[in-house]
């Protein structure tokens, strides 16, 4: 490897790391937004979208200009091809925050809703689990991987719960269904970064191992892909 083109890889990383640092930070805002009714803070985050739109653009540029002009091969390819995935998952983590704003900015404006529910507990292990298989891109780490895969059930456990008390929610407050709604979409979009992030460390394995594991985990065993090929 060249040192031009390892300066090369060395900016798609840091790129990609600075692109998760801004979706992240927007999911926690959008929550923030939600739980303290802020309509102006859901503002910045729906306006905020057209530069991580802009990014994602400029990341992928990057990423072809590296192909074209240095052919990798073996794991730098697969490198380049994961960061260009992980590049399309962060612009769509950015969408559902935005989604989460919305549904905020909405929600401000309506009688408050009580209902049990940890909106924070379920963003926090969000954000944990985005910001683990980031770091496992960074530290090649295949095993902080296969944890964030695994804690993706933690967080369909908590939208499975949530949807629950929605039910429970419409069956004694009616009148305030349309809020609810918003609620349960709320913890969905939750949920789907949950799977982006998911989708992130699926790609850091590949990246490692050169083996696609996406829907079929259960074939594939973390053990074998703990050091790169």
């Amino acid at each position: 490897m060249t040192l031009h083109f390892q300066r090369e890889i060395d900016k798609l990383k840091k790129m990609v790391l600075s692109l998760g640092a801004d979706v992240e930070d927007n999911v926690h805002k959008a929550v923030q937004a939600l739980q303290n009714r802020d309509t102006g803070l859901a503002e910045k985050i729906i306006a905020s979208d057209e530069a991580v739109d802009r990014f994602e653009v400029y990341l992928e540029e990057e990423c072809l200009k590296i192909l074209a002009l240095h052919q990798p091969v073996a794991i730098d390819l697969r490198f380049v091809v994961a960061v260009l995935k992980i590049n399309s998952d962060l612009e769509r983590i950015g969408d559902l925050a935005v989604n989460i704003a919305e549904r905020a900015a909405f929600l401000a404006t309506q009688e408050p809703v009580d209902i049990p529910f940890d909106f924070s507990g379920m963003s926090d292990k969000t954000k944990l689990m985005l910001r683990k298989s980031l770091d496992a891109l960074v530290n090649m780490d295949a095993q902080m991987s296969w944890d964030v895969c695994a804690m993706d059930d933690e967080v369909d456990a908590i939208n499975r719960e949530m949807y629950n008390q929605v039910q429970e929610g419409i069956r004694q407050q009616p009148e305030k269904m349309n809020s609810l709604i918003h609620l349960l979409s709320t913890s969905r979009h939750l949920e789907r970064i949950a799977d982006c992030a998911t989708n992130i460390a699926e790609d850091v394995i590949y990246m490692i191992a050169g083996e696609i594991v996406r829907h079929k985990a259960e074939d594939f065993r973390p053990e074998t892909a703990t050091q790169p090929k």
